[in-house]
């Protein structure tokens, strides 16, 4: 009886020191986890930061980029100072409405005359005067500059006649020559003709002088050469920043 008694005494002194022990231990779990939250809801943890080294190496262009778009800064500048001659005013008389979109390669001209309604496509030329060093060179490239016109005249029933035709700074030359029907399907193989320099000089002569009553005409042709060499240059201004803009980003 004494030796359970004891046994039971040092069970029961046993017994309360781990509880405290444990009591201990949890205590301490939750304050450290207090601790935690708290230093994190007053963000005394710093987040972490990409080294300056690190960020650079990333931001940094090849040196490729940077040259191209100084070479396309220069461009710039020439194409600008080209512009500074000023818009080509168009001339007092002139039969046609413009219609210019930017951004597009050709413009369209309109009018009326009598019953019928004449349109012009006229498309930028591939080349320019002035591209030789040499003077002589030079004026020879001017007086052999063109560009293409599609002209249509159309009648009240849809059936129009299409040109094609080479404008010169002072002369019109016609290529081409068909008939469009507004039923017509372009898989028929309609017979459009003979080539227009294989017609008799008399009838090729008369198609230049019904194109000449209705606007086509020397004066007509040599202000559309400056007009659209004026308009290549504002196009490949607007292109060339462009593409100096997508590099530099």
């Amino acid at each position: 009886m004494a030796m359970y008694t004891v046994l039971r005494r040092a069970t029961a002194a046993v017994v309360p020191l781990a509880a405290r022990r444990a009591a201990v231990t949890s205590s301490s779990r939750t304050f450290h986890s207090a601790l935690s939250v708290k230093l994190l809801l007053n963000k005394e943890i710093n987040p972490f930061v990409p080294s300056r080294s690190f960020s650079n190496a990333v931001a940094k262009k090849p040196l490729a980029d940077d040259n191209l778009a100084q070479v396309l800064q220069t461009e710039i500048e020439c194409a600008l100072e080209d512009e500074q001659a000023g818009p080509v005013e168009i001339p007092d008389g002139f039969p046609f409405e413009i219609e210019d979109n930017p951004g597009e390669r050709t413009i369209q001209l309109k009018r009326e005359y009598e019953d019928e309604t004449i349109t012009v496509q006229v498309e930028i030329p591939t080349v320019g005067p002035g591209e030789n060093e040499d003077d002589d060179a030079n004026d020879n490239e001017k007086s052999e500059s063109s560009i293409p016109l599609v002209v249509n005249v159309f009648k009240g029933n849809g059936v129009c006649l299409e040109f094609g035709i080479t404008a010169f700074s002072d002369e019109v030359s016609i290529d081409s020559l068909s008939i469009k029907k507004p039923d017509e399907s372009e898989d028929e193989l309609v017979y459009e003709g003979p080539e227009f320099s294989d017609l008799d000089e008399n009838l090729q002569k008369a198609f230049l002088k019904y194109l000449e009553v209705r606007g086509i005409t020397a004066s007509t042709t040599n202000f559309l050469q400056e007009y659209m060499f004026s308009k290549d240059n504002k196009e490949y201004l607007v292109w060339l920043k462009n593409l100096k803009s997508f590099v530099e980003k």
